[in-house]
């Protein structure tokens, strides 16, 4: 979730500067989740005071992720993110049922370290899994799906032409 009006103020300088082609992807609905651990524990962007729950949304409100998102649509964006994916399809599913646009699903770090560890350790098949997880978010209505599965599920879709 960004601040409310970080859209408008985009679309707006954007188009002031002949850039009205370009497209905005909002972050609009950003959960609040312990899925992003792996990711800052990468880059070592952990809150060095307090916590991103002030400004990320409470996982358990479906209805504000639908009010953030009309508002980025009515500031002038052209994709709508939900952020995690794999524990938010019904947010996607709710976003999908709503709006007319392109929705992107942000399949994070820690949905994709879940399946590369119990892969890793046997207990799944991860070619079943990742192809599962990610048609699921079709499903849900994502058109677009941002995982760091991709170039995995790249080679597996050219495989199976």
């Amino acid at each position: 979730m960004l601040l409310d009006g970080f859209v408008g103020a985009c679309r707006e300088s954007l188009d002031e500067e002949h850039f009205d082609q370009v497209a905005i992807m909002a972050y609009s609905a950003k959960y609040a989740s312990g899925y992003y651990g792996p990711f800052r524990e990468a880059v070592d962007s952990a809150p060095q005071h307090g916590d991103r729950r002030g400004y990320q949304m409470d996982p358990a409100n479906v209805a504000e992720a639908v009010r953030e998102v009309s508002m980025d649509v009515a500031e002038g964006a052209d994709i709508v993110m939900v952020k995690p994916a794999l524990a938010y399809l019904d947010v996607v599913r709710a976003v999908a049922d709503e709006i007319n646009m392109p929705i992107a699903a942000y399949n994070v770090s820690g949905e994709y370290a879940m399946i590369e560890a119990a892969a890793a350790n046997g207990w799944i098949d991860k070619e079943r899994v990742v192809m599962e997880t990610l048609l699921g978010m079709r499903r849900a209505g994502a058109d677009i799906i941002i995982t760091y599965h991709a170039p995995y599920a790249a080679k597996l879709l050219q495989q199976r032409r």
